[in-house]
């Protein structure tokens, strides 16, 4: 049985009347808290929904706890309609009204069945029935309501937020796949075309799923007890947001191919012809350079891209036949290789070319000394005109042999730098040099 504490002083009048205020006014706001939570949008939905995995087992739970916080309102309110009716009995209570009054406000006189806390998977809930102080019941009142509370508010701020959104997904979902349909990308022919239909069956299952089990979506809020304290988990929609706007750019470029590709086709068939003339150019400078250069590792020159133009054979076909999700790949694939194939050909006519441009810079080379000694009235000098001779020939005649013609130059310019030297006036400093370097 219970009972205030033997050791406890009693009550007097005004503590009783402060005692009765505050339990009245908590009662209110008891009341008020309660109706509300009957009448809250989410409470209704859950009640009506089918709901499956986490949200089933959470709800029952909850839902016994609501129904518990009724039966704790209930005897609540009767222990504090006891109590105001004893204090309305006389102006100036009794000692032993002050002692039935401190016995109802402060012991353990509200009594509870086993049977509900069990619903509610309460604590003790195996025990046959229950005793609480007003103040302990108060407090379990406010444990069941928060957690009851917390579920309901969960699942209904899941519900406001993730399927509204999923359905603006899937409206702009719908959007693109008539885009994409509109130029070809469909599954089984282009992979934005399997991405769409791979977001549409994730979709159409994460709003089933959100449906019925919405606290599977919740992300309660670390170091937060507050009821409904948390966040909607948005990770699963993020992700198919994310490759939609993947798909859509993808979309948008085909459309942009379907928009460009007679202008990109005019230009790779540029690219590829200046190619080919490039090529060509190699291949004739091949030819003149065997014929002028002996000695020289020239390298062979490849034939024209035929390849890349059958390719871009394919790209006009699907241009012709509105095929825009194989052309935009394609158009891509075969800007690069074009580029590529262009800068392969002028790598080549300057390899190829190379000893050409070789022997016109030793020609340079023997003119410039010839010029520079002429300047000097050493032009006529015998050993000078026979090297120069020597160089000279070599390097107008073909076959030329860079190596030995280079050899020559260089004997030439020795001459010539000894000569310059001995032709100095000593004490009058070095003759005007108006040429090139020795």
């Amino acid at each position: 049985m219970g009972g205030t504490d033997p050791a406890e002083p009693v009550l007097d009048r005004d503590e009783v009347d402060r005692a009765l205020a505050r339990l009245a006014a908590e009662h209110e706001a008891i009341e008020t808290s309660l109706l509300a939570l009957q009448d809250h949008a989410g409470r209704r939905l859950l009640e009506g929904a089918e709901l499956t995995g986490v949200t089933k087992e959470r709800w029952a739970r909850a839902e016994a706890s609501i129904a518990l916080l009724w039966t704790y309102f209930d005897a609540y309110t009767d222990a504090l309609r006891r109590a105001q009716q004893i204090r309305a009995r006389r102006r100036w209570s009794s000692h032993e009204d002050l002692v039935a009054l401190t016995e109802l406000l402060r012991g353990a006189c509200v009594t509870v069945p086993g049977s509900a806390e069990a619903a509610a998977g309460g604590p003790d809930a195996g025990r046959l029935s229950r005793r609480f102080t007003l103040a302990a019941l108060v407090e379990r009142i406010n444990e069941l309501y928060a957690a009851g509370l917390d579920v309901v508010i969960a699942a209904d701020t899941v519900w406001s937020a993730l399927p509204a959104r999923i359905d603006l997904l899937s409206a702009e979902l719908q959007r693109t796949r008539r885009l994409a349909h509109s130029v070809g990308v469909r599954p089984g022919e282009h992979p934005a075309g399997d991405d769409l239909e791979r977001i549409t069956r994730t979709l159409t299952k994460l709003r089933e799923q959100v449906i019925s089990d919405p606290l599977a979506f919740w992300v309660p809020a670390s170091g937060s007890s507050a009821p409904g304290g948390g966040r909607p988990d948005t990770t699963v929609y993020d992700r198919q947001a994310r490759a939609l706007e993947d798909v859509r750019r993808e979309v948008e470029a085909v459309l942009g191919v379907r928009r460009d590709a007679e202008q990109r086709l005019l230009k790779l068939r540029d690219v590829l012809s200046r190619a080919d003339r490039t090529l060509a150019e190699a291949r004739t400078a091949r030819g003149e350079v065997l014929a002028k250069i002996a000695a020289t590792e020239v390298p062979v020159v490849s034939g024209p891209p035929t390849a890349l133009h059958e390719q871009l054979a394919t790209a006009a076909e699907y241009r012709r036949r509105a095929q825009w999700h194989r052309l935009s790949p394609l158009l891509d694939a075969l800007e690069q290789k074009a580029e590529d194939e262009l800068q392969r050909a002028r790598e080549s006519l300057t390899a190829v070319t190379a000893p050409l441009a070789v022997r016109a810079e030793l020609r340079g080379r023997l003119d410039a000394y010839r010029a520079k000694v002429a300047r000097h009235g050493l032009a006529e000098d015998p050993l000078l005109v026979e090297r120069y001779d020597i160089a000279r020939r070599m390097l107008w005649s073909a076959p030329c042999d860079l190596r030995v013609a280079e050899q020559a130059v260089l004997r030439y310019q020795q001459a010539a730098a000894e000569l310059l030297g001995a032709a100095r006036v000593p004490g009058q400093g070095a003759p005007r040099d108006d040429g090139g370097t020795p």
